[in-house]
């Protein structure tokens, strides 16, 4: 088994402060990750060196250093730097600090920038108490958040910022992160003998899944709970790591439970492996509802596959029918049944694309004037009114006649083109047959 040893010569004890705040990077230098916002001469690197950072959001995932970002914009700037957590802040608060920054800036020329972390917490009118405040350029505005900023920032609060996307990072930077955190006696666990097996690092890095403060945390937590040596060595091994970090239990937001059920119907139109992991995915480890995923696959089952299989909607409806009556988890062979048969089932878009037509049509024409012969028959006078010459088609060979059922000025429009696709190719051959005779 491989090993590595961090010895010091001497130290104190690690102070009360998590090692995960204490590693914290005070400099872009110290940052780790997200090499393609900062990495050299990269924008937002340089507008932190030069200390011109405008107003910005940072959008990513936990644990991905968007508060640690914000920290180092902190340290470089001359000016006032002001924290907020949208969580417990309020409009008064924000309107305080607006004002202090007036007279920071009108009396001494001092820029304020205000970091508020969590912001998509902030309600729109919370939001909008920092619109005028951005555009005058009373404050330089930070926002972090998890959630999709598209969904949860007001727009025009939005359109004033410049957004960077920090991505997940990876077990290689949880690594980098726990073996900075082992050599450094200030801030880290340097003070202390650690010899840590490979093994055991990897198992964490790997379970944190990028999340720098759960590696940094669950290193601290199996460090200071294992008993040393005689010679006074930690002797940190993978059975101490997996008792000292678990597997996290995943916490779905709105937009990602929007791109887990995008990323689910994207896969029904080509594959069957994808469409089942997402929708057992998001109902096993999010979650969420399988009616949510019944309804989005009843719906491309028309959308997608439509005439080329009309099973597959069959499929669906008795699925979501089964999911009713014998619930979860039982239901989950029915509802992955029917989605493996909507994935392996021919695909047409033939069904959307006549509804489109049909709207361009409607734009077109305005009013529709129903052809005479269609209208209604039934009634004493309706002949006197014009209501004659329908052909009624059973009584013509084929059970089809020729006739006008669109209205006159787009009567010769052609919305429904059945595909070549499953069944709906003999439809395509009934179409052509059709209009062969017309």
């Amino acid at each position: 088994m491989d090993l590595f040893t961090y010895r010091a010569e001497s130290g104190a004890a690690p102070g009360r402060q998590p090692l995960a705040e204490r590693m914290r990077a005070r400099s872009i230098d110290e940052y780790i990750g997200q090499e393609h916002i900062v990495g050299p001469g990269k924008l937002l690197r340089r507008a932190v060196e030069a200390d011109q950072v405008t107003s910005i959001i940072l959008f990513g995932p936990p644990g991905t250093g968007k508060t640690t970002l914000a920290t180092i914009i902190a340290n470089r700037t001359d000016g006032e730097f002001v924290r907020l957590n949208a969580v417990d802040a309020s409009v008064k608060d924000v309107r305080e600090t607006i004002e202090r920054a007036k007279e920071l800036r009108s009396l001494y020329d001092r820029k304020t920038i205000l970091f508020l972390d969590e912001v998509h917490r902030f309600k729109t009118s919370q939001q909008d108490a920092l619109l005028p405040a951005v555009e005058a350029g009373t404050i330089v505005f930070i926002g972090a958040t998890t959630e999709n900023p598209f969904h949860s920032i007001n727009g025009a609060l939005l359109s004033r910022s410049t957004l960077f996307r920090l991505e997940k990072l990876t077990p290689d930077h949880a690594l980098e992160a726990m073996r900075r955190a082992l050599l450094d006696r200030e801030r880290g666990l340097g003070a202390l003998t650690i010899r840590a097996d490979d093994d055991a690092l990897l198992h964490i890095a790997t379970v944190a899944g990028g999340d720098l403060r759960r590696a940094l945390n669950a290193l601290e937590l199996a460090a200071l709970t294992t008993p040393a040596d005689r010679d006074g060595t930690i002797h940190v091994t993978l059975a101490a790591a997996e008792e000292s970090i678990r597997q996290p239990t995943v916490a779905a937001d709105e937009s990602t439970q929007y791109d887990v059920l995008s990323a689910f119907h994207k896969s029904v139109r080509g594959s069957s492996d994808a469409a089942l992991f997402w929708f057992l995915y998001a109902v096993e480890k999010l979650g969420m509802d399988p009616m949510v995923f019944l309804r989005r696959l009843i719906v491309a089952c028309s959308e997608d596959i439509g005439l080329a299989n009309p099973q597959a909607m069959t499929q669906a409806v008795s699925a979501m029918d089964a999911y009713h009556k014998i619930g979860w988890p039982e239901a989950r062979y029915n509802i992955s049944q029917a989605i493996l048969f909507a994935v392996e089932s021919p695909k047409s878009d033939s069904i959307g694309l006549a509804m489109e037509r049909v709207y361009k049509a409607f734009d077109r024409l305005g009013a529709a004037e129903v052809p005479m012969h269609l209208r209604d028959g039934h009634y004493k006078g309706s002949q006197q009114l014009g209501h004659v010459g329908y052909k009624y088609p059973h009584h013509f060979p084929g059970h089809y006649v020729e006739q006008q059922y669109l209205p006159g000025p787009i009567r010769n429009e052609v919305f429904f083109e059945a595909s070549t696709q499953g069944t709906e190719a003999k439809m395509r051959e009934n179409q052509q047959r059709r209009r062969g005779r017309g």
